[in-house]
């Protein structure tokens, strides 16, 4: 049985938009337990003000706007406006509420292989790690493995180490903070599936952030050179790993990481980049749509999704969706 408080409010967004798009770009995997979705429901536990809070996210019709009905429940007394305030806030990043796309649709038009698979899945937002540490996390994780295998890894250190903000049954860990990893002896993540290598580095930023000595989230108002050196700087991040963080972390939207095998297998399936292809090769083909290259890495991560019978585009019957 839960205990604590529950508050509601909305979120107006402009058309078009698709929550379900937008989720599943944010999760990239059906068996992602940290990020929930039920088919019409983002579940998420957050930390506001270093208080656990569970958050549900909800689209409902509204002919002018799409509506996003917010749910948040947690243990203790009645959230106050500002903990309201950075709740809707985490929201609006992470679900990249606020991000403009017509420049893109613009752009896409007159591209007719990425004019298809644009008007796919009109209504996908940009979506951020709710900070840049988990997006780092996410990137040490899912080096030089499959993502499936990588989210294994997010899930397990999840569920050891994240917080909850109700008890009972299927109640859905965070992220943990950098607080709660700084100090574990890294046999710990060790017997999560971590190599070694991985583990060390993990517990190495953890505890640079925890002294003071790392910033990740001033990043934000460096310049993608300053950002990338930063990033480069940190144990265990190399350069898939710095441009998947501009991408995922700092919303980077021209940045398509070059590295990244996904990617490349998607360019190959929808737009005949070689099989060949190297980091060089990725970087110039995607020159081309430039500003929005990491638009187009989201919309290829979808249509993958979609072709492996996760994400259903003719599925969603809510009018705000098209707009």
């Amino acid at each position: 049985m839960r205990a604590g408080s529950v508050c509601q409010f909305e979120i107006e967004v402009a058309h078009p938009f698709r929550l379900d798009f937008t989720v599943w770009t944010l999760r990239r995997r059906p068996h992602n337990a940290v990020d929930g979705w039920d088919g019409t429901r983002y579940r998420r536990t957050l930390v506001i003000e270093e208080v656990p809070v569970e958050v549900t996210v909800r689209q409902e019709s509204n002919e002018k706007v799409a509506l996003l009905a917010v749910e948040v429940r947690h243990r203790g007394a009645g959230l106050d406006d500002h903990s309201r305030s950075e709740i809707r806030h985490v929201l609006t990043r992470s679900l990249g509420l606020e991000a403009n796309l017509s420049g893109f649709y613009q752009m896409a038009e007159s591209e007719p292989l990425l004019a298809t698979l644009a008007h796919q899945f009109v209504g996908m937002r940009p979506p951020c790690f709710p900070s840049v540490f988990e997006a780092a996390i996410n990137a040490i994780a899912c080096q030089q493995l499959s993502l499936t295998v990588g989210i294994h890894l997010l899930n397990r250190l999840s569920e050891q180490f994240g917080p909850t903000a109700s008890v009972g049954s299927e109640v859905p860990h965070g992220f943990p903070t950098p607080e709660r990893l700084a100090g574990e002896d890294p046999q710990h993540l060790r017997n999560l599936g971590f190599s070694r290598s991985k583990a060390r580095a993990i517990i190495e930023l953890s505890q640079r952030i925890v002294a003071g000595d790392t910033e990740l989230q001033s990043l934000w108002d460096a310049d993608d050179g300053q950002a990338k050196a930063t990033l480069l700087d940190l144990t265990g991040i190399g350069r898939w790993s710095a441009e998947y963080i501009l991408l995922r972390g700092l919303g980077r939207l021209h940045v398509l990481p070059g590295d990244d095998i996904g990617a490349r297998n998607n360019l190959h399936r929808r737009f005949d980049l070689p099989a060949s292809a190297g980091y060089e090769e990725v970087k110039q083909y995607s020159r081309r749509w430039s500003p929005y290259g990491g638009l187009v890495y989201f919309h290829l991560l979808l249509d993958a999704l979609a072709n492996a019978g996760n994400v259903r585009p003719e599925a969603w019957d809510d009018t705000t969706a098209t707009g």
